[in-house]
């Protein structure tokens, strides 16, 4: 985000608002309905519902396995998206893998390690490997260490904790201070046996922005391979893949959803020293060069990773969003969000009984504020929202051990995106008062 970034007028905003279709129909009270659940998963513009329509109706084919017409037309949408998707991110497009979601990208990078470590003895703590075989980083083992944090989604948790339970290596994390950010003085876990640091660049609860500049530097120094899950803050802030990758950065995952984009579909971005290393975890059809009875042959690039039929018009969707996003101007719509947390947060502090997780203030944030109200569980909070025409999260959000930190299982969140007003916060807030003034009866 550039430091004169300013934030969208209200005359914009309304111009985006008339973009969405979905605000056209009416909350469950008849009002307007207020959506602020855009961390969960956004909305689409229409351009990009229209995309999606019009690849099938004009353009649907076999991408990449024919010369006719329509499969022609179906693998430049496909190639196409990924050059859009990847330069949204400051990528090259031979540096874009195509997954189902973000979630497999995680598991792509995570199972691909344990493939290459099948057979071979770890480094224990070697550092990074010669250039000569940079396969040897994807080596882990007994002795070696993966480092995650205590604030990770579900989905870059998990699939770390399974390669560890199948290489013997052992899981360690970065653990938090009092108001949920990462606490710089945990660092000292990542040591010359960390092979792997895969963490949030934000987390989808409180919304604090991981502090990259002190974490990637002992990451680098130790050689580790870095994984940085992006799928809040892709959809947020301007992010640079050339300026992370110069920094320690790997791999990083998106998820189009999230970008307002279409479903189905998200993608790993990595080094092509990354992409050149790991072994093919999905086989079949697309990813080959040769085949025989005996044996297969591998394509290179992100084609080794993209087996079988793709998303193709979820592809065509994701591009539209990222150029509508582009247009929007992703500083502009990040300096806006912030404007709008601290109106959230200003008015959630002043309601009595309501706990506020996570940093109090705007510093180093996304639009995201999750909260407990004293003798009333979430799910009620959430109805009662609901009923009101605000629409927010509620639960555990796929991040059990970040709620744990703070002493609470569940939570309330509200989070904003590019239709998000002052007013939604305004209803969002009356909303909560009619929390309390029910419950208190």
């Amino acid at each position: 985000m550039t430091p004169t970034a300013t934030a969208l007028s209200d005359r914009e905003v309304d111009a985006i608002r008339a973009d969405f279709p979905y605000l056209a129909r009416p909350a469950r009270n008849g009002e307007p309905l207020v959506y602020l659940d855009w961390a969960a998963t956004s909305q689409k513009p229409a351009c990009v519902i229209e995309a999606e329509e019009r690849f099938y109706r004009l353009s649907n084919g076999a991408a990449g396995r024919s010369t006719y017409q329509l499969a022609d037309e179906a693998t430049a949408t496909w190639e196409d998206a990924r050059q859009a998707v990847a330069a949204f991110v400051g990528a090259r497009g031979d540096q874009l893998v195509f997954t189902k979601n973000a979630t497999e990208a995680i598991n792509l990078v995570a199972l691909a390690i344990g493939h290459a470590s099948a057979g071979r003895p770890a480094s224990h703590g070697e550092g990074r490997a010669a250039p000569h075989d940079p396969s040897s980083r994807l080596a882990i083992g007994a002795g070696d260490e993966v480092v995650v944090t205590r604030a990770e989604h579900h989905a870059n948790l998990v699939p770390w904790q399974e390669l560890c339970a199948r290489t013997g290596a052992r899981l360690t994390w970065l653990d938090l201070s009092d108001d949920g950010r990462i606490d710089l003085e945990t660092l000292e876990v990542i040591t010359e046996r960390t092979r792997v640091l895969a963490l949030t660049h934000a987390s989808n609860v409180t919304g604090a922005i991981s502090p990259l500049e002190q974490i990637l530097p002992r990451a680098q120094a130790v050689g580790a391979l870095v994984v940085l899950d992006t799928c809040q803050s892709a959809a947020h802030l301007p992010l640079d893949f050339s300026y992370l990758s110069a920094a320690g950065v790997d791999a990083m995952v998106l998820s189009s959803h999230k970008m307002c984009g279409p479903t189905g579909i998200g993608a790993l971005v990595a080094t092509e020293e990354l992409l050149r290393s790991m072994p093919p975890v999905l086989t079949g059809g697309s990813m080959i060069e040769v085949v025989t009875m005996e044996s297969s042959t591998y394509m290179s690039g992100p084609a080794r990773y993209e087996a079988g039929s793709q998303p193709l018009a979820q592809a065509a969707g994701w591009q539209t969003a990222v150029d509508y996003l582009g247009a929007v101007g992703m500083d502009r719509l990040h300096a806006t969000e912030m404007a709008l947390l601290e109106r959230a947060l200003e008015g959630l502090g002043g309601i009595e009984g309501l706990r506020l997780i996570g940093p109090q203030d705007s510093r180093d944030r996304l639009g995201v504020v999750a909260f407990t109200i004293e003798g009333v569980h979430p799910h009620d909070v959430g109805q009662v929202l609901d009923a009101a025409g605000v629409a927010v999260r509620t639960g555990h959000h796929c991040a059990q051990p970040i709620h744990a930190h703070f002493g609470v299982h569940a939570t309330s969140r509200a989070s904003f995106g590019p239709c998000s007003r002052a007013e939604d916060i305004d209803r969002l807030l009356d909303a909560v008062q009619d929390v309390r003034r029910y419950f208190r009866r």
